[in-house]
């Protein structure tokens, strides 16, 4: 065994970290990938490829159940759980054994460790430098590589709080979820962000009885005020949900489990379902990988920091997608990645625009939104902002669909009209959105838009109404 193979590229992830792969080796160059993980990382495997996925199939209950209001009587009869898993895992193979065959055939170019592997001592070794794990006499087990050029891509993993009890009582995590072979007719879900109001969409559409615990005041919490408000009242119809309650404490009972959550005032409420699920947030994997012991800078949640340009305070090693915990999207990842060997490779740098990176939740209702919300843009512009509101039912389309409750918030700059944010709950909203982040990406305002044709009637007329109420 080499004492230290020499790459020209290291990449750390299996995920968002691929595009590098491929990049470096249509230049040329000599690479080395390290992941111990299923290829395509934490999208194709655990996240938004099989959650939407799923989540297809509780659209389509929900748009039944609410056909009557259109004048349609219809009614689910049957939801068969085991072909709907089975369709999940299909989209996941699909991805993984595309990547693999990309894999294979990529040629001598390319060394790819399937094991652990973590930093060693800078002052030892340098910076660049990984230890492959595994147990004594493994294959690897103990090498040592080294790159010129390090892009990590190590991305995160489910945060569990610390609940007395938690780990004997037994939990679901966005990962271990997607091994059900029935859906539980009840369930607990602690958190109220992405993950957890999302699975709660999808479980309440299979039959199950849904229980949301969040230790905040309000769901979703990162978005604009009205469109939490309105999502609350929306999902309370068919999710209980409760806010404002700490769990402090989980276990088994009979069959099925209980959990107590504390409010701020040390009142405790009990609850029991069948499952619990844990989807209260993320951790990073930089402790995983020994981020620390390259000498490589992390914030008070472990995540990697970078400059603008996604380098970090090491030089020569680069971090992107999860790894860093900033906007924790696949797409913004694959941005990410571009900007950041663009900038290994090139002397004119440039920066990753963190406003103008979109967003959806895949409840019910669907939400989506891009740049600065309200509050964020008048403590960055001041009195220099406009905002304008638009419903769904003030289009056309909105009417024929009897959509009540969803509606469109813009926000703009008021010299320039330059728009700054877009928000849209309700039906399509993660593609209505589109519009907006466009104009957002590339600094157009108002007139960007509404100078266009909107074709009549359809949704897309929600984005040029909106912005026409401006004020």
């Amino acid at each position: 065994m080499e004492k230290v193979k020499e790459y020209d590229v290291l990449v750390v992830g299996t995920g968002v970290g691929m595009n590098v792969v491929f990049k470096a080796l249509e230049a040329g160059l000599k690479v080395a990938l390290v992941g111990k993980d299923y290829l395509g990382g934490t999208c194709l495997n655990f996240g938004c490829v099989p959650s939407k996925t799923l989540i297809y199939s509780a659209d389509r209950i929900r748009e039944i159940e609410e056909a009557g209001r259109i004048g349609v009587t219809a009614r689910v009869t049957e939801v068969d759980f085991a072909s709907i898993m089975a369709r999940m895992n299909k989209a996941r193979d699909h991805g993984r054994s595309f990547l693999r065959e990309e894999i294979e055939s990529s040629g001598k170019n390319l060394d790819y460790f399937h094991v652990p592997a973590h930093f060693t001592d800078a002052n030892l070794n340098g910076p660049h430098t990984m230890e492959l794990e595994g147990e004594p006499g493994e294959e690897f087990q103990g090498q040592l590589i080294r790159g010129k050029k390090v892009f990590i891509a190590s991305g995160s993993r489910p945060l569990i709080p610390p609940i007395e009890g938690i780990g004997e009582t037994g939990y679901l995590t966005n990962e271990s979820v997607l091994e059900l072979k029935r859906p539980p007719e009840s369930l607990i879900i602690i958190g109220g962000g992405y993950i957890a109001v999302e699975y709660a969409h999808f479980f309440s559409a299979m039959g199950a009885r849904v229980t949301i615990i969040e230790a905040l005041e309000s769901l979703i919490s990162q978005e604009e005020p009205e469109i939490i408000d309105v999502f609350e009242a929306e999902m309370s119809r068919y999710v209980w949900i409760n806010k404002g309650l700490k769990v402090i404490e989980a276990g088994r009972e009979g069959a099925g489990v209980f959990v107590t959550g504390q409010n701020k005032n040390g009142e405790k409420k009990r609850f029991t379902a069948e499952s619990l699920m844990v989807a209260a947030g993320r951790v990073s994997n930089a402790d995983l990988i020994g981020a620390a012991v390259a000498g490589i800078h992390t914030d008070e949640r472990n995540y990697i920091k970078v400059d603008d340009g996604l380098l970090t305070n090491v030089g020569n090693i680069w971090a992107f997608g999860d790894a860093i915990g900033r906007q924790m999207f696949t797409h913004a990842g694959d941005k990410e990645s571009e900007i950041a060997w663009h900038n290994a490779t090139h002397d004119e740098k440039m920066s990753m625009d963190f406003d103008s990176v979109p967003h959806a939740i895949f409840a019910h209702p669907q939400i989506a939104g891009v740049g600065l919300t309200e509050k964020m843009a008048r403590h960055r512009y001041g009195d220099d902002v406009l905002v304008g509101r638009a419903s769904y039912s003030d289009v056309a389309k909105g009417i024929a669909m009897q959509e009540k409750a969803g509606f469109a918030k813009a926000v703009a700059q008021k010299k320039t009209k330059r728009l700054l944010g877009f928000h849209i709950l309700g039906p399509m909203a993660p593609i209505l959105i589109q519009e907006a982040a466009n104009t957002i990406a590339n600094g157009g305002n108002a007139d960007y838009i509404t100078k266009s044709m909107h074709i009549f009637p359809e949704l897309s007329e929600l984005i040029p109404e909106a912005l026409s109420r401006l004020k």
